[in-house]
């Protein structure tokens, strides 16, 4: 399991995580009811079929992970199935029910479908930098992000976390950058950008597989367009692409790191779990740490 994006958030340092193994007892992913859409709670890092651990840790760092079901029961199943009843009762009484009538109705049939409903499962991990005090979630939607450190909430009883402050703005560094400014040790860039007209409903270029710093890019620039997402490599060993937002896209180990992996012996697939979180925690650590520098991230305390 590697991760794929990123939307990172700063904490406290020093926050106590010391009862974890014994909270998350209290708050593990329960089956969702017959007359429920959806069921939130803590899993296992190495999967359903794991009752036992609730949580790993190498270090500083905590590895947690959220699983859901939601119920699958589409809105035009929903209307097609209160359409038929409406019919009917028009043909039977020769009337058509009215919005009240037709609200109860619709309840109802939710709870004559729900229980016949597909069940979807899902995992959200997060990885936790008690010595960074930052939580990298393993998704690109912050509002997935949010729900999740609600969640952390929820156990811990107060978790202060907040999404990543930039102190300098992100477009303008980034558009810097494929504009000929220096980039921080350890980061080059690849060959991905989206670049936008900052006027609303402007023109948005798309570029893939580019050479980023060319006379084509410069056109873009002088038009006035900025970047907004930023193909960028860490260290030959992780690539990404960075929005302006501050999420990570795209997130990939490369070769560089990978080759860290074949050195373990360890054989099984929590030994393959274990070295992958091991291998990621000193990636992301650094990655971190370079984002941090270049558009001044403020910290949370």
């Amino acid at each position: 399991m590697f991760f794929r994006n990123l939307v990172m958030f700063r904490f406290p340092i020093g926050l106590d995580f010391s009862q974890v193994a014994e909270q998350l007892p209290r708050a593990t992913l329960k089956p969702v009811g017959p007359l429920e859409m959806s069921s939130r709670g803590f899993i296992s890092p190495f999967g359903r079929e794991e009752t036992e651990q609730l949580h790993h840790a190498i270090g500083d760092w905590l590895w947690l992970t959220v699983g859901a079901q939601d119920k699958i029961l589409p809105a035009s199943a929903v209307a097609d199935a209160l359409e038929q009843k409406l019919a009917e009762i028009e043909r039977n009484e020769g009337r058509r029910p009215g919005g009240r009538e037709r609200k109860r109705m619709k309840d109802d049939l939710l709870h004559e479908l729900l229980p016949k409903a597909f069940v979807k499962s899902s995992r959200c991990d997060v990885f936790l930098d008690l010595a960074r005090g930052v939580a990298f979630v393993d998704t690109s939607s912050r509002k997935q992000g949010e729900y999740l450190m609600s969640d952390i909430r929820g156990l811990l009883g107060s978790f202060p976390a907040m999404p990543l402050n930039a102190e300098v703005a992100p477009r303008s560094v980034l558009t810097g950058w494929i504009a000929g400014e220096a980039l921080p040790a350890g980061l080059s860039l690849g060959e991905q950008c989206q670049l936008e007209d900052p006027l609303a409903g402007g023109a948005i270029a798309k570029l893939d597989r580019q050479e980023l710093v060319s006379d084509e890019i410069n056109k873009h620039l002088d038009a006035g367009k900025q970047v907004t997402r930023l193909g960028l490599v860490v260290e030959d060993n992780i690539s990404l692409v960075l929005g302006d937002d501050l999420v990570v896209r795209k997130l990939r180990f490369l070769d560089g790191a990978l080759d860290k992996l074949e050195e373990s012996d360890d054989d099984g697939r929590r030994a393959e779990l274990d070295a992958r979180f091991a291998l990621q925690i000193g990636e992301l650590g650094l990655l971190f740490d370079r984002l941090s520098d270049a558009f001044r991230i403020s910290s949370a305390d």
